[in-house]
């Protein structure tokens, strides 16, 4: 598939990014790792890649996240066009945290940035990231090595991601539903349901869909195949639809907040059970097989 010519990103913004970025120290990175060796430690075989993730481009990257140069181009692009700054949106989801995980699952965690800022804001957690791309994750665990933080990354779909239920105490996702068809979105929140204990939160940081209704050239920006469905939807809808229900964000009154006008956290939790209550007790974490894994609620016993 062509990358797109007609996209703000091909037309202006990339010959100015391009002018900042150091393709050369880039390139010398990209050579220097065994990328289909790395990938093997994570690819899975129980992992199906869906096709509306392995045949379309996003960013204008051809192949999409299933490449190497996806997974090394993608943070200097991205500190240049998230506004006002990457790492500020970023902590809105952090600071949107109302619970005390001792468990946290970032999914679809990409090359880990918002992975890491978890980590640093709740060091005692165990902090497990999920993408489909092995080559992102190759990115990340590099990341988090050189920031000498433990980090567990994990090959897998977040809409079946096969881990257990009621085993994470946090479920987040930062950047994802914008790239992903809505049923696919809706999916990902009902397996968040499923993995969260009674009164686990969910956090959703991604695109302002108010905002991007509003403005139709912020969805020319890059190609990106589901954007406009993405903007007619509403991920408060699809977290009530899965079981959601609205928590306070940020001290404010509704459960979705703006973050700089172009992106939006949204926070659910979920609701506690009066009955049938199951307890967890935590057990040590394989890299290769997460199944196992149980989880110790914070403040309620789940």
């Amino acid at each position: 598939m062509a990358v797109r010519q007609d996209t703000i990103w091909e037309r202006f913004l990339s010959p100015v990014v391009r002018l900042l970025i150091d393709e050369d120290g880039l390139r010398r990175y990209a050579d220097s790792i065994n990328w289909e060796k790395e990938c093997d430690r994570y690819r899975r075989d129980d992992v199906i890649i869906p096709s509306y993730y392995s045949n379309q481009n996003f960013h204008g990257i051809t192949g999409g996240y299933l490449t190497y140069n996806a997974a090394v181009t993608y943070d200097p692009i991205t500190q240049y066009v998230v506004p006002p700054n990457e790492t500020i949106v970023r902590q809105a989801l952090v600071d949107a945290v109302k619970v005390k995980p001792r468990r946290i699952l970032d999914l679809g965690c990409g090359t880990g940035s918002t992975t890491l800022m978890l980590k640093r804001a709740f060091p005692e957690a165990e902090v497990i990231g999920l993408d489909l791309s092995p080559y992102m994750l190759v990115r990340a665990e590099d990341k988090a090595r050189n920031a000498g933080l433990e980090i567990v990354w994990r090959h897998g779909n977040a809409e079946k991601t096969g881990l257990r239920d009621a085993s994470f105490d946090l479920v987040t996702a930062s950047l994802l539903f914008y790239e992903t068809p809505n049923e696919v979105s809706l999916a990902i929140l009902q397996e968040s349901f499923r993995l969260l204990v009674t009164g686990g939160q969910v956090l959703i940081l991604d695109g302002n869909q108010k905002t991007r209704r509003q403005l139709e050239w912020l969805n020319d920006v890059f190609e990106e195949p589901y954007i406009r469905e993405y903007a007619t939807g509403s991920i408060l809808t699809n977290m009530g639809t899965a079981g959601f229900e609205a928590v306070r964000c940020l001290r404010r009154a509704t459960p979705t907040h703006d973050v700089w006008w172009i992106n939006q956290v949204t926070s659910g939790v979920k609701p506690i059970a009066t009955e049938n209550v199951r307890r967890y007790t935590p057990t040590s974490i394989d890299n290769n097989d997460l199944e196992g894994l149980g989880s110790p609620a914070f403040g309620i016993m789940a």
